[in-house]
């Protein structure tokens, strides 16, 4: 259920304090020299992992939506830095270690609906013993099988899992058009088949999950663009050696560049975050969106730093995901007894916990299937 909270304000500015000392404490200097490593890739994850917590608390939780302003704004952002990853790291795998289309399903099928069908049955079991709430066998069976229809805050088992449909679709559709010659035209391919796919369905009575999906329909084509262009990239050399050394160059000058270069970034983040087109038409709320994943994008390329706070949660990123929102909806218990910041903090504690749990038991199920 909602909550109402006290000391809003004061609330907000506890978090974001806490919240910067957190990331400041975590940055160590950069070790590895590569462009678009996986340190950077699971860095973004975090990143998004919080602004997906963050704008879900603040605008969904709590009754006071001042609650984690600025941090709640980039929600949307979020999914599609999840989306944009997902198509980069697809293609990237696909580009060097190629696999029919039986060895994909079945290598990342199985990650991704284990931990999906595990979280499924412990909360079916909680909200039957706990709640006396129960859910019809279609809408069971529907939602092992990863086809959740609604996404209602309220009534659905786990109303972010309209993710877990959308991401599901691709997965299925990208190991049967994926071509690493003409990546480029994978990556256009699949965007048209979502786009046409969607298209007509305003009258839908699925028009709730159809409206989620438009607003999100570019990000994964563009990481599956992206990441066949930086698997080609001896090809691009020049350029990806002038960035490096536009980044790591010592002189005034440079440095002055880069700082001034790193500035405009987190200006055109910030404005686009906060004009970001919500509820608007969905192409344009979607360019938004990908506006301030670009902005996002390059800052994290460039920075010079890693932040072992955003790899810690973007490592465990899938699993918060999969749990957070249930606890905090159905099964809230610090947020009714405790300082908003207070239970913020506890709260992230918890979900990595749990998720580090859940990783630890979704291993041992994939363990045993393969042996």
């Amino acid at each position: 259920m909602t909550v109402s909270i006290d000391n809003v304000i004061s609330s907000t500015y506890i978090v974001i304090a806490i919240f910067i000392v957190a990331i400041f404490l975590s940055a160590k200097k950069k070790k590895h020299q590569e462009f678009f490593s996986s340190v950077v890739s699971q860095e973004l994850k975090g990143l998004a992992t919080f602004m997906i917590l963050f704008g879900h608390i603040g605008y969904f939780l709590v009754t006071d939506h001042r609650f984690l302003f600025p941090l709640s704004i980039a929600a949307g952002v979020g999914v599609n830095l999840f989306l944009f990853l997902s198509g980069y790291g697809l293609s990237t795998s696909a580009m060097r270690h190629p696999l029919t289309i039986w060895q994909f399903y079945k290598k990342r099928l199985a990650k991704l609906f284990i931990p999906m069908w595990l979280v499924l049955l412990v909360f079916l079991l909680l909200d039957y013993f706990v709640l006396q709430r129960t859910y019809s066998l279609s809408y069971i069976a529907l939602s092992f099988l990863g086809w959740f229809r609604t996404a209602d805050l309220a009534t659905d088992i786990n109303s972010p899992l309209w993710y877990f449909s959308f991401i599901l679709f691709y997965y299925l559709l990208f190991p049967l058009v994926f071509s690493k010659k003409y990546y480029w035209a994978s990556a256009l391919f699949i965007y048209l088949s979502s786009y046409f796919l969607l298209r007509g369905h305003e009258t839908s009575r699925f028009i709730d999950i159809i409206n989620l999906f438009k607003i999100h329909l570019l990000a994964f084509p563009l990481g599956v663009l992206l990441g066949g262009l930086y698997a080609q990239r001896h090809r691009l050399s020049r350029l990806v050696k002038a960035v490096r050394a536009f980044i790591h160059h010592e002189k005034i000058s440079h440095m002055i560049g880069y700082y001034i270069l790193a500035i405009i970034l987190l200006a055109i983040f910030v404005y686009t975050a906060y004009h970001s087109n919500v509820d608007t038409k969905p192409l344009k709320e979607q360019v938004t969106s990908l506006i301030t994943l670009s902005a996002i994008l390059l800052i994290f390329l460039m920075k010079k730093f890693d932040v072992k706070l955003f790899s810690l949660f973007g490592f465990y990123s899938y699993e918060i995901y999969l749990l957070h929102w249930p606890i905090l909806y159905r099964y809230d218990v610090f947020y009714q007894y405790l300082p908003a910041w207070l239970a913020t903090i506890l709260y992230l504690f918890l979900f990595i916990f749990l998720a580090w749990l859940l990783k630890k038991v979704s291993s041992l199920v994939l363990a045993s299937k393969t042996r």
